[in-house]
């Protein structure tokens, strides 16, 4: 029933496209733009190509991400994220974390996914073409980023628990409680610029964990 109204309530949010021509992904933007292809056929046997592109520097009035659906390399579509567009035999849905797109699937209507084809020229796609060409060193890259972003969950469990535990009522019960790991200044600012390439690097992979990548965020 919820995830039915979520769906709704995104529908709705669907604004029709400005018809405009699909821009070529520059190399200036590829650290902060995704771009996703889906290729399909129409009720006529027709292929037809839909094109996902989200910036992150192109938000709403609020700071949400927008989505912009492209049709055949026109802007068929625009939304703020999480997004759903309904396309033939199936939904687009794109949702985003602060460091890129978490999810880019396309749904079918009898509930089987599968992940959108990033663009070639985009991050996402260069993290895709090295997973292929390097597939055992592509997954110590993403043991290490799971390492990295498990450190930064730590911290940030004891900056969370210190504080409460050292509440006046809590305190006279347990006692003193102090940090069991402290780090100077320069290990803690390294320890939090490794968790933010941690989670970018999954957001290449659109690998994204509640607990894990929330608290990159």
């Amino acid at each position: 029933m919820f995830q039915q109204w979520r769906r709704r309530r995104a529908v709705k949010r669907i604004e029709p496209g400005d018809g405009s021509v699909l821009r070529r992904l520059r190399w200036w933007q590829v650290l902060g733009r995704s771009l996703f292809h889906l290729d399909l056929t129409d009720s006529a046997g027709h292929a037809v190509r839909y094109s996902v592109d989200a910036r992150q520097w192109k938000t709403d009035e609020n700071g949400y991400l927008k989505v912009f659906l492209y049709r055949d390399g026109h802007q068929h579509a625009v939304a703020r994220a999480p997004a759903l567009f309904p396309v033939e035999g199936g939904t687009i849905e794109v949702d985003a974390s602060a460091f890129g797109l978490k999810r880019c699937h396309f749904v079918t209507d009898h509930g089987a996914e599968r992940q959108l084809t990033p663009d070639p020229r985009s991050a996402e796609g260069r993290r895709a073409r090295f997973e292929h060409r390097r597939p055992a060193l592509s997954r110590v890259v993403g043991v290490i980023s799971i390492v990295a972003l498990l450190v930064g969950v730590v911290l940030l469990l004891q900056q969370i628990a210190v504080p409460i535990l050292q509440i006046p009522p809590i305190a006279e019960e347990i006692g003193p409680v102090e940090p069991v790991i402290r780090l100077p200044l320069w290990l803690t600012i390294t320890l939090g610029v490794a968790a933010a390439i941690a989670s970018t690097e999954r957001a290449l992979r659109l690998r994204y964990h509640w607990l894990l990548d929330a608290a990159g965020n």
